[in-house]
């Protein structure tokens, strides 16, 4: 028999006996676990530029960051460059999505911070530009077939 998610999490994170004990207590990380592992392969993060202005870091309006459902980046599916300032606001959108999984609900109908800013308040307010994302889950595409 294969192992069970959880027990191929706890593998993965390289969770000692010990681990594994706490991590079992209560059911919300299970229950999340699971949840999240049959989204992973259906659903990825979409953040794409809606606005931009003056960006240090070169983000432009139309560029897109790809991230798993998890909210790690797929690099191959970035730009080069991406600002902390811009990223790190993308923090609470991928918590309320990852929430949403969590509960069994759709994950693109949060209501708060469907779209974010950078922190940079622009040249008009003492800094320097400013970079606004729209989030939003999208489907995966599909796997291509080997031969």
């Amino acid at each position: 028999m294969s192992k069970d998610i959880v027990e191929r999490f706890s593998d993965r994170l390289g969770y000692t006996e010990k681990e594994r004990e706490l991590f079992q207590e209560s059911g919300h990380r299970i229950r999340q676990v699971r949840r999240m592992s049959e989204a992973a392969p259906r659903f990825s993060i979409l953040a794409e530029v809606i606005a931009s202005r003056h960006c240090n870091s070169g983000h432009t309006k139309g560029q897109t960051l790809l991230m798993d459902i998890d909210g790690n980046f797929i690099t191959k599916h970035c730009p080069k460059k991406m600002c902390v300032y811009l990223i790190s606001q993308l923090t609470i959108p991928v918590a309320l999505i990852n929430e949403r999984i969590n509960e069994g609900l759709d994950p693109n109908h949060f209501h708060f911070m469907r779209q974010v800013s950078c922190l940079d308040v622009g040249v008009e307010c003492m800094g320097y530009g400013q970079v606004m994302v729209a989030v939003s889950v999208v489907p995966r595409d599909p796997l291509p077939t080997t031969v």
